[in-house]
This record gives C-alpha cells, structure tokens and sequence, in this order.
C-alpha cells in the first residue's frame, strides 16, 4: 500500500514514515500543497494523510481540488485546529476523516486501516485468498495452508499488489512506482530479485503452482487458477480458513505471530523515543525564535515574520509534544499560539506571559515523557461518566480515548437531556460544558441543581472559555475541578481517574494561605489539575493547627493579611526544626526591593508578583517540588 503523507513539521514528517514503513506501508512526503498535488497527480497512491496547515496550498483546498479533479483516493486530515467550524470544513471540502493534533500513533494506524478497507469495499471479504494462501491486510499475515510466511516488507507489498489486482498486468517500472518510495532509486533488476525471492519463500511453504505469471514483454501479474483444481473445495476451504483464521494462527504459530505484532509495537516506541531525544534538540533552536520575539514585545514592537515564525513553531509543538507523549507540553504549546495569533499582541504583559508558558514548556521538556493510554489505563473497574456536552466532536474524541479504559460514556446534549440520564441512572461522575448553542440555559444552572440535589456525584467542568470568573463560580457551587477544552482527551479522562479513585494519593500536598477567599478558590482550580493537592486557608489565626494537619510539601503565603502577614508566618516556620526546609513560596502584590529583600531574609524560597500569571505560578511550584523531591534522593543514598 502506498500513502502520500502531506507535513511540513519534520518531527512528524520523521514519526509517522517510521511508524508507517514499520507496518509495511510504503510512504511518499510533500511539505506543501503544491508538491503535494503534483505528485497525486502523478502517482497512484492508496491513500492521502493531510495536514490542513501547510505552506503554499493549505490542506482544505488541496482536498477541494483533488477532489474537484476526479481523485476519489481515501483522504485522512491531520489538524491541530480543534474547532468545530474548520472540521466540518474539512470534511464539507472532501475528507472521508480526521484526526486532531495531539495524536495517538496506534490510532492513526487503526484509522489509516479503516480507510484502506473503506476504498477496497467492493472486495467481499478483508482476507485476500489465492489457492490456500491466505493474506490478511489488517495484520501483514501471510499463511499458505496453516503455515505461515515471513515476507520483507517489499515482497509483502508485492503480494498483496498482485493479489488485489487479479487480472492486471504490472510493468517493473509501474512496480517501482508502487511499491517503492520517492526516496528510493533502484533498478528494475530489484522488481525481479523481489518477485524471486517471494516466490522462493512460497514454494518453501508447500505451494506446487506459481502464484506470480510472467507475461514476457510487458510484466507480471497473478496466476488464474488452473481448471484442474476444485474451485467449489477452494471455495469452502477459503471460507473455513477466514473463518478460523485465528485459530489456525494460535495452533500453528501463534507465538511467532504475536511476538510479530510486538515487534512492530516495540519498533514504533522505540521510534517515538528516538524523535522525542531530536525534538528536545531542536526545541533549544525554537526557543531562541521565541526569545527573539519576546524581546521585542518587551520594548512595544514586534516584526510581522518574526511573530508568524514564532507562531508556526509554537503551531508544530502542539501537534509533536502530545504525539511523543507531552500532552501537557501541547496545551502549553497551543496558548503560546494564541498568544501570537492574537490581535492583542502588543498588549502590555503578553510578553511576560509568553515568557512564562515557555519557562513551563521548559519544565516540561525536563520531566519523563508521560504516555496518553497510560493514566485511562489506570481506571480498575467499569465507571459510568456522563458527559454534558453539544459539541459530538469533542465527545467523540472522549469516546475514543476511553475505549477499553473501564469507562462507559454516556453523552446528553442539553442540561435537560442531562437530568433525564441523572434522574433514571445516576452517573459516577459527570463532564460538564458551561455553554450549550442550541439552548440559553448555561451550565452554572445545572451545577447548582446537582451539587444540591446529588451531592454524591462528583462534576467536573470543562469548558473552551478561561475566565478567572467563570473558575470562582464554579468553585462557589462546589465542582470538583475546572478543565480547558485544549487539553487531550487522555488528560481529562486522567483527571476524572483521579476524582473517583479516592485512594490515590495526589502527587504532592501543597497548603496555601491568604485572605481573599475567591483568589483561593481561583488556585485550587487552577493547581488540582496538575495532581496537586490544594488545602487553602483564610485564618491566619490558625496557621499552626492546619500546617500540622496537613503536613504540605510546599507552603504558600500571601505577604499582607490581618492578623499574621506572611513574612511573620514564614518566620515561624524557619525557626522550627520540623518545617525549617519546607519550601516556602510567596504571592505579593509588591514589588519593592525592600518588601522583597524582607520575603527572602525570613525564608522565602520563590515569590510569584499579582496579578498572578497561571503558567509562571505552575512552573515556580513544580521546579521547587522537584528540587525538593532530588535532595531527598540524594539523602537517601548518602545513607
């Protein structure tokens, strides 16, 4: 099979060939439109992966005229543009799917395959037969009677050629053109090695005819069957070979055929690992791009290409950092994006949130890689969750990612589809929008209802809006959690793993004190998504009984409060010889020298300026657990 694969994104580029030629497919790339539309025009191939954001010729309108020129090849669009308007655009413009960036690699496979059976449906069966030989597309099984053969790739492709075209004739040039890719400049001497080799092999296996017709002067084709053979034995053995096709696997070879499987599995990981070391490389030469921008900014300036450059880097780091196994690195990705893509660009401020997204992208880069199957994976037993949600995409997505989890979906599209679904089966837990667009009624209406009604039931809101507000209300009411809708569906499915599963201790506790009540419920939503464990207190007063309490991994302390400022709570706790290394983190609305000088001279660690920036606070708070977390390591071999 051959696929053309459309990316202008190296690391991806890089990924998928591998992944792809690992499970035989034979891969062709263009990194822009026009490229892209001169060679389907001028090769056959069996199917197109398409980025929609690509120079030149974008993604959309190459489908539209691929499809405007009488190509009918199946089309997969790759996007990181995860809205519903450019999805149905996409798929309005001629795509038979889609795929949002981050991906998961398997998935793609699986769709790739879908696909690839989708075009062949006029065949009556996936398994391709020819006397007792047996292809299977799905899984590059090859099995002659109950023997199985091991081919190369290129004599697999072979095969499987000549098998789906019974009556064709294929010149070696022609082969060439299928079965090797655009990279690749052998002779035709090499069609005729690999015809040999293949049949060798199946010979080997017990087949006495020539399944490969040399028709002199013009090529090769597939054999007619001779008329001396039973064709209605042929018939009823084929049928009761595709039927227990598995089972003659198990018997036969069952071990060689699995340790198959998980060779390409281990080959494709061991790909993703080595692409993941080149792009943390390559991440310090994006980095310098965005230094450069937001050195600009910070002087009120900022040069068109640099911002669109700036942009596209950012725009390939959402799709590469969740596919090789970062998806926090992709959200974070995603809001530098928009940050660029803004028409506030030069907004005072935006240069210093910039700088602190990617202060936390750097954080991110410096943790292992964290795989998106493995925290759904985790779910023991079946959990209903039911999602509030008129967005079928997004809930799809969600599906998708929970298959095989242990989660059931269940999905109403308006709160009061979601009160009947409560009302005859209550949920474990519930995936709440804020926002419906076919009704006026929002999501707070609905919350409330539950959390009196129901208070049993776990919510966690998700919602493709940020507001500071919309995070206190929802903290008011009483919800679980607040999640964005940029974030991978594997991450959301983690955090409501970590909502029901009671018995799993967080990643580390961290207390925080400060009077402003709605600033706190603002920091628990904002750090319980990371896996922290958030106890806030507004009493100074009683500082002392909650910190023993709780026993944090890290403290924070507002500067100014009635009663004890921070300063003096800080005091207390280095002159205790039980907390004298607890790390100490302050938020001050102050930037005074003095004021600073006073935070560090009584013990303070770090402090955060207010207005608080969400991705500078997150990434403050992770390096110094991290940095608490390697002394004790350190310790402890010492001993």
């Amino acid at each position: 099979m051959k696929i053309l694969l459309v990316e202008d994104d190296t690391i991806t580029i890089n990924l998928l060939t591998r992944a792809l030629n690992s499970h035989n497919y034979n891969v062709n790339t263009a990194a822009d439109g026009e490229t892209a539309l001169q060679l389907a025009q001028a090769y056959d191939y069996d199917l197109i992966v398409l980025d929609v954001l690509i120079p030149k010729l974008d993604g959309i309108s190459l489908c539209r005229e691929l499809r405007s020129s009488g190509c009918h090849k199946p089309i997969l669009l790759l996007t990181a543009l995860d809205s519903r308007s450019n999805l149905v655009e996409g798929l309005e413009a001629g795509a038979d799917d889609y795929m949002v960036k981050p991906f998961n690699i398997e998935e793609l496979i699986a769709r790739i395959r879908a696909l690839l059976r989708r075009g062949k449906a006029s065949l009556s069966s996936t398994i391709l037969s020819w006397e007792q030989l047996q292809v299977n597309p799905d899984t590059a099984e090859v099995i002659y009677g109950e023997k199985v053969i091991h081919l190369t790739p290129k004599e697999y492709n072979l095969l499987e050629l000549f098998m789906r075209n019974p009556r064709r004739i294929f010149s070696r040039s022609a082969m060439l053109d299928r079965i090797w890719s655009a990279g690749e400049f052998p002779q035709e001497e090499a069609v005729t090695a690999h015809i040999k080799g293949l049949r060798h092999k199946l010979k080997a296996a017990g087949m006495s005819v020539d399944l490969v017709e040399t028709v002199y002067g013009l090529g090769y084709r597939l054999k007619s069957l001779p008329e001396d053979i039973d064709h209605q034995k042929i018939v009823r053995e084929t049928v009761q070979t595709a039927k227990s096709q598995e089972t003659l696997s198990a018997q036969s070879s069952g071990q060689s055929l699995e340790l198959n499987n998980d060779d390409r599995r281990l080959k494709v990981l061991s790909v993703v690992a080595e692409i993941r070391g080149k792009l943390i490389t390559n991440f310090i030469e994006k980095v310098v791009i965005f230094d450069r921008a937001i050195a600009q900014l910070k002087t009120g300036t900022l040069d068109n290409e640099l911002r669109q450059e700036a942009q596209a880097e950012a725009h390939k780091l959402v799709g590469s950092l969740g596919t090789l196994g970062m998806p926090k690195g992709s959200v974070v990705a995603r809001k530098i994006e928009d940050l660029f893509k803004g028409e506030n660009i030069l907004k005072p401020g935006t240069a210093e949130q910039i700088e602190g997204f990617l202060h936390l992208l750097k954080q991110i880069f410096d943790r292992p890689p964290e795989p998106e199957t493995e925290p759904v994976a985790q779910v023991a037993e079946k959990r209903r969750i039911l999602i509030v949600d008129d967005d079928s995409l997004q809930s799809d997505r969600l599906k998708i990612a929970a298959s095989g989890s242990g989660f059931e979906i269940e999905v109403a599209n308006s709160p009061e589809a979601a009160r009947s679904a409560i009302s005859q089966q209550p949920p474990d837990a519930i995936l709440l929008d804020l926002t419906f667009s076919r009704v006026q009624e929002n999501g707070l209406t609905l919350l409330a209802e539950i959390r009196t009604e129901k208070p049993d039931i776990p919510v966690m809101v998700f919602s493709g809006h940020n507001q500071l507000s919309d995070r206190i209300e929802v903290a008011r009411l009483g919800a679980s959690g607040f999640l964005h809708k940029s974030i991978s569906p594997a991450d959301i499915l983690k955090a409501i793993a970590q909502l029901l599963d009671q018995t799993g201790a967080a990643e580390a506790k961290v207390m925080v004190v400060d009077d402003d009540v709605h600033l706190l419920a603002a920091l628990t939503m904002i750090l319980q998504p990371w896996g922290l464990q958030v106890t806030t207190l507004d009493e100074p007063e009683k500082f002392w009984e909650v910190l023993e309490t709780t026993c944090p991994d890290l403290l924070i302390l507002d500067v100014e409060m009635p009663g004890y400022s921070g300063i003096e709570l800080c005091l207390a706790v280095r002159n205790d010889l039980r907390w004298s290394k607890l790390p100490v983190l302050f938020l001050t609305a102050h930037s005074e020298s003095e004021i600073v000088r006073q935070m560090f001279v009584a013990g303070a660690d770090d402090y955060v300026n207010k207005p608080i920036v969400e991705p500078e606070l997150i990434a403050r708070i992770l390096n110094r657990l991290e940095r608490t977390q390697l002394r004790h390591k350190l310790a402890q071999t010492q001993r």
